[in-house]
């Protein structure tokens, strides 16, 4: 009979385990990030999308330490610094940014302890989506190779969802990611008619939601009970009206999550009783015909993506395609977000601006949907969103249109001045199927 040593054994198993965690941690993980930028780069050649409706064609960009140096033409008398990069019959552009999505704080949907999107409670500005990122979210990963390089992180469900960040995707932890801290409170703004319960003996499709004026008179309450509180002088603190201080006295972005007419009109007329000064409408489904309530309240749009269907059989059937290009029109700043659509869906955000181009919509115009127009809204637009002198470097190089996904193809991107890597584990996984259907 052989006789095991039962403290060796529990040893060795706890070796083996911790070399395979590590195996398989570090055959997952996320490309490691890139290193400060530690000389120039002059990009030469390219036709540079600016983000701010300027072209400049046959174009020269230089950056140092992370900072635009010089945006101009290529035919320039001036001294080319570092590296230098031949972009001739390429294309530049910011980098695109991905506002209102629960990026890096969801991986597997059907993982629970994955996803930290959404937390107990209906009011919680206090809770803060930043410190659940994950900066190494295979999510987050492959968003790059499109382009996308900036997203507003933000936490969803309740009424009161909580606190967004915007970060930039390409570091090794939330502290490093972070370019704007608790940008924004989120509220999603009840809603007139609600999906009847038919199993439960409701109507299928929707129905009159009859709460409605109790649950807006709930949110109301709320921020009433936080004025109030901001005014006194009490010694308990309390989270959720503490969080809700910067709504109030301006520092801070109120986001509102309403489609319908009827809802977006009580949600602006509302808060604006209640001197919320910055309030940014999210989805505006029927935004178009809001257009001078929100134009004369300075209301910007983070309208719904545009790869939808109408919501209603009398809505025009190509109303999603088209909802950008109405808003434009009508005067209003409008950026585009991915809405309802899965986290992963994100990457498609210059193909949402694409298809607004395919509507009439000028591509240059289509274009600040996801750059300028996107940063302003979001209150970035001092360092990023353009290519224009002293912001940050933050950027990419593609072969073609990058709002076409036939010619989107990145060959360098750079987030302040760091040449970031392309690699995800989808181009990891394209490489290795490719050599096998090729037979090598």
């Amino acid at each position: 009979m052989i006789a095991f040593n039962t403290n060796k054994m529990k040893k060795y198993t706890t070796i083996i385990c911790a070399l395979f965690l590590s195996f398989a941690f570090t055959s997952n993980a996320q490309q490691t990030p890139a290193p400060k930028q530690s000389e120039a780069i002059s990009i030469e050649g390219a036709t540079a999308h600016l983000g701010n409706g300027e072209v400049i064609e046959n174009s020269l960009v230089m950056f140092e330490g992370g900072k635009l140096t010089f945006v101009g033409y290529a035919n320039q008398k001036i001294a080319r610094k570092g590296t230098i990069i031949d972009a001739k019959n390429k294309h530049l552009y910011p980098g695109f940014i991905a506002p209102s999505k629960a990026l890096g704080l969801i991986e597997v949907n059907a993982v629970r302890a994955t996803n930290d999107q959404d937390e107990i409670g209906e009011i919680i500005p206090h809770v803060r989506s930043l410190i659940a990122y994950n900066s190494e979210s295979k999510l987050v990963e492959s968003m790059r190779p499109n382009g996308v390089l900036i997203g507003q992180i933000t936490p969803n469900g309740g009424r009161i969802s909580g606190t967004s960040s915007i970060v930039q995707f390409d570091a090794w932890n939330w502290e490093d990611a972070a370019i704007k801290v608790d940008d924004g409170i989120h509220l999603n703004w009840p809603t007139t008619f609600r999906k009847g319960q038919w199993w439960i003996g409701e109507p299928k499709g929707f129905i009159p939601n009859k709460e409605y004026q109790k649950q807006v008179d709930k949110v109301l309450n709320f921020i009433s009970n936080a004025e109030a509180y901001g005014k006194s002088s009490a010694k308990e603190i309390n989270p959720a009206f503490t969080a809700f201080q910067g709504v109030l006295n301006g520092s801070q972005k109120l986001y509102v999550y309403a489609n319908g007419e009827k809802e977006i009109i009580d949600a602006i007329t509302r808060l604006k009783k209640e001197k919320i000064a910055e309030l940014v409408l999210v989805g505006g489904y029927e935004a178009h015909k809001t257009a001078s309530l929100l134009i004369n309240n300075n209301v910007p749009v983070l309208v719904q993506f545009t790869h939808n269907l109408p919501s209603f059989e009398d809505d025009d059937y190509d109303l999603p395609y088209k909802l950008p290009k109405l808003l434009v029109d009508a005067g209003l700043l409008v950026g585009i977000q991915n809405g309802a659509a899965s986290n992963f869906q994100t990457r498609n955000l210059p193909f949402y601006a694409g298809q607004a181009a395919g509507q009439g919509l000028d591509k240059e115009v289509a274009l600040q949907l996801i750059s300028g127009n996107t940063a302003k809204i979001l209150g970035i637009d001092s360092m990023y969103g353009t290519i224009e002198i002293g912001k940050s470097a933050t950027l990419f190089i593609s072969s073609g249109d990058a709002l076409d996904m036939r010619t989107n193809q990145l060959s360098h991107a750079f987030i302040d001045g760091r040449n970031i890597s392309l690699e995800t584990h989808q181009t990891k996984l394209w490489k290795r199927y490719m050599k096998k259907y090729n037979g090598k």
